[in-house]
């Protein structure tokens, strides 16, 4: 169980979420490669490749050279895309295909850090430009994720900016440490990648989700705790539970319960002290 709602006396914390197979059930990347042949930028043999990169994804994870691998295609793929028609490819999808792959599990945890005060991180391999509305819709405070380079005609140059994965990703986390004053030893991390596993050794709370076999080896050797996500929900399904009011709102609601109840107490006393009539 997480902890109630932090003492913000004490320095700030985080939970940094790995995206594909953790927050969500399939690659976000290579979710969108119908929409992005349905768009122009692929054709249907790319749609082909990426379909069965998908399928190896999802039966037993990929491992490090699989990752470089599927790299080195994703960017060569892109080269010549114009960056703005996939924001607009995105955007026009993002409902349709990732709503209904968001694990319950994960929306719950997102919502219950966001109440104990903590900010939500997702960090991705993922493109930035297919992350970062994901991260929006999830709520998420800031997104980590891998940068193409863009020319000066507005097209990624198949050339890869920032590479987030592996011991990258955990650079990341400890430079948003650094620049916003988290706790590291208070902080949260969840992946299903033993490629994850600089990520979840720099905080003091790593959890495995949905684990490959290596990373479940490692967590039984470690002691982390393993988590089992398997119910992907719709958000729109289940907005009764993600309605939480901003920290700001929270704080405020507070505010207004705590000057409530302190006004009956004193009505409440004064009517004791008030003689009988």
């Amino acid at each position: 169980m997480l902890s109630l709602v932090e003492n913000h006396s004490l320095p700030r914390t985080a939970a940094f979420f790995d995206l594909d197979k953790t927050v969500i059930a399939k690659s976000s990347t290579l979710t969108f490669s119908k929409s992005f042949y349905q768009g122009g930028l692929i054709n249907r043999r790319a749609v082909l490749r990426t379909a069965y990169t998908q399928f190896v994804f999802l039966a037993g994870g990929a491992d490090h050279d699989q990752m470089e691998r599927m790299r080195k295609y994703l960017s060569s793929l892109c080269r010549g895309w114009n960056v703005q028609q996939v924001k607009e490819i995105v955007a026009e999808t993002l409902h349709d295909l990732i709503d209904p792959i968001i694990y319950d599990e994960a929306a719950s945890l997102i919502e219950e850090h966001h109440v104990a005060g903590r900010d939500v991180v997702i960090v991705s391999t993922s493109g930035a430009e297919v992350v970062e509305p994901i991260g929006e819709m999830l709520g998420a405070d800031r997104v980590v994720a891998t940068r193409m380079v863009v020319g000066a005609d507005g097209c990624f140059t198949g050339e890869v900016e920032y590479y987030a994965y592996g011991p990258t990703k955990a650079e990341a986390v400890r430079e948003l440490a650094r620049s916003e004053g988290y706790d590291l030893a208070g902080c949260y991390a969840y992946s299903d990648s033993a490629t994850d596993v600089p990520m979840l050794e720099a905080v003091g709370h790593p959890h495995a989700v949905n684990p490959d076999r290596t990373l479940r080896r490692e967590a039984v050797a470690r002691s982390w705790p393993i988590l089992d996500f398997h119910r992907p929900v719709r958000l729109k399904q289940r907005l009764p539970a993600l309605s939480v009011p901003p920290r700001p709102a929270l704080l405020a609601v507070a505010a207004i319960g705590a000057a409530a109840a302190t006004a009956g107490l004193v009505w409440y006393a004064s009517r004791r002290r008030a003689p009988a009539v």
